[in-house]
């Protein structure tokens, strides 16, 4: 078992991440704050929003987007869906 954290999205202390999901200070918070199982969750709902907003994420600006997405997402006010956003219907 890796490293313990205090999970800002689950409330709790569970396992934290090997590593830091990607450079900078927003990767390191990330690292010290989340745990694996909502990194899990952020990864999920951020699918959703690359393919709803057709994100680039090859682009600056499209990685702007997703990390601002990343940082209200466990930090700010959380997930925000797109407008025109329908969920899949349960088969």
């Amino acid at each position: 078992m890796g490293k313990m954290v205090q999970c800002v999205k689950l409330g709790q202390e569970a396992e934290g991440l090997d590593k830091p999901p990607f450079k900078g200070p927003l990767g390191a918070r990330v690292f010290d704050n989340v745990s694996k199982a909502a990194w899990k969750m952020w990864l999920e709902h951020s699918k959703m929003l690359i393919n709803e907003f057709r994100l680039d994420l090859m682009s600056e600006h499209g990685q702007r987007i997703w990390m601002s997405e990343c940082e209200k997402y466990f930090f700010g006010e959380g997930a925000t869906l797109p407008p025109d956003f329908k969920p899949e219907e349960p088969k």
